[in-house]
């Protein structure tokens, strides 16, 4: 039932806001439908919001500004959106050559990716310990950077996991994220964990590809993994917004929509 103009603009802002939130995305031709106004003043409200930091613009509508404050437990984060992540990781692993050398950090995404490049002759260095699970009985090559072990993430980081990495480059990174923003760029909420990424970024001379299902884009964290223009591909899934996907595309990011199989 459309909610016609009786609302004064903050009644009709507040209400917005409760919809996005709800919803996780909104467009402006549904918004000025719903509440009788025009396009104009639909996008003169979203502008407002996001100065609040409430949501995030995107072509045609705007995206819940998510923020991820508390670090999910590894066991708690590979359990959700699981048809998801293994999509991503069949997609990824398509785009990987033998020979290649892969800086792959942390995460239930990327474990998936390093599922599917089994019969890969490639290098892995990594600071997932899933990898030593997934890896077994294949051709990979795998060197994990030491460090100390985060049992939250299941990872490796620390300092000497740094000075591991100032001794190797790549040539693919292979990055897992609890957030991917326009605005924002690449965050996570501990601090080492975006230490250890963002020098994965840093000592890759060929392609950056962030692997993200779609619950992670438009959300913020606490710490910043590297600005947007460090990414060149996005591998997500098929539930990501057209919307943003157009506008990442637009900031020069090739995004890789993975079709998952039911």
């Amino acid at each position: 039932m459309p909610e016609r103009e009786t609302l004064i603009p903050a009644d009709r802002r507040k209400r917005i806001q409760e919809i996005i939130q709800q919803k996780g995305v909104v467009k402006v031709a549904e918004l000025s439908r719903l509440f009788g106004v025009s396009e104009l003043t639909i996008r003169r409200d979203l502008d407002i919001l996001e100065r609040k930091d409430i949501l995030e613009r995107t072509h045609g509508g705007a995206v819940y500004n998510q923020r991820m404050r508390i670090e999910p437990l590894y066991e708690q984060k590979s359990r959700i959106h699981r048809k998801e992540k293994e999509a991503i990781g069949i997609a990824t692993a398509q785009l990987i050559e033998d020979g290649d050398t892969l800086l792959i950090n942390s995460g239930s995404t990327t474990r998936e990716v390093i599922k599917y490049l089994k019969t890969r002759k490639v290098r892995i260095i990594t600071s997932n310990m899933s990898a030593l699970f997934e890896a077994s009985d294949s051709n990979i090559e795998l060197i994990f950077i030491g460090g100390y072990y985060r049992r939250q993430s299941n990872s490796l980081v620390g300092n000497l996991a740094s000075l591991s990495l100032q001794q190797v480059y790549g040539s693919k990174a292979i990055i897992g994220v609890d957030g991917i923003s326009i605005k924002y760029g690449l965050t996570t909420p501990i601090m080492e964990e975006a230490d250890i990424a963002r020098q994965m970024i840093e000592r890759t001379p060929g392609p950056v590809i962030v692997v993200a299902d779609h619950s992670k884009i438009g959300v913020v964290s606490n710490f910043i993994t590297a600005p947007l223009d460090k990414v060149d591909i996005l591998i997500t899934d098929d539930k990501i917004d057209e919307g943003y996907k157009n506008d990442l595309e637009r900031e020069g990011i090739r995004v890789i929509v993975a079709r998952v199989n039911l």
